[in-house]
């Protein structure tokens, strides 16, 4: 299980540096946009919504990474204090009581959102904007699947600590 573990753990690490590749490419488009919108009085559709997609695929990558390197939000005003044991069993009922199901909830309502999109050929209403749109909403699935299975390593994580395996 500790090889499961690690795979995950690498699966999300290499999502989180292609999410920063996505950050520099994002920077460029907005600079790019920014250039002829200001200096040639131009200004894309496609370019603009591919920023706001951009930018969602950013944070959908980063969620599951958030989760693995602990910089998610918590109230560490009482938790700082707990005992490393005590920890690991708020952080066990934190992941099988809210985020899990809440993965469960947006896997299931997210599929379905990708799979109409899909069927209806959905494109952007803007002309000139963007086409293919069910795959920028399967972004929403791949960054719940990371989240989901980042979740599951932790909850083993934290078992292992309250066993003393760790």
């Amino acid at each position: 299980m500790s090889k499961l573990v690690s795979l995950i753990e690498a699966v999300v690490r290499f999502f989180a540096r292609l999410s920063g590749v996505l950050v520099i490419f994002l920077s460029l488009l907005i600079l790019y946009q920014a250039i002829n919108r200001y200096l040639f009085n131009d200004s894309s559709i496609m370019i603009g919504e591919l920023q706001w997609h951009l930018f969602d695929i950013i944070f959908l990558l980063g969620l599951s990474y958030t989760l693995q390197s602990d910089k998610h939000v918590r109230v560490d005003i009482f938790y700082a204090h707990f005992s490393p044991k005590t920890k690991a069993i708020i952080n066990i009922v934190s992941q099988l009581f809210l985020i899990l199901p809440f993965v469960a909830i947006i896997l299931y309502s997210g599929y379905t959102l990708v799979e109409m999109s899909y069927l209806q050929g959905e494109i952007s209403s803007d002309p000139g904007g963007l086409t293919h749109r069910y795959l920028i909403k399967a972004m929403i699935l791949v960054g719940f699947v990371l989240l989901g299975l980042q979740s599951l390593a932790e909850v083993y994580k934290n078992i292992m600590i309250i066993k003393d395996k760790k």
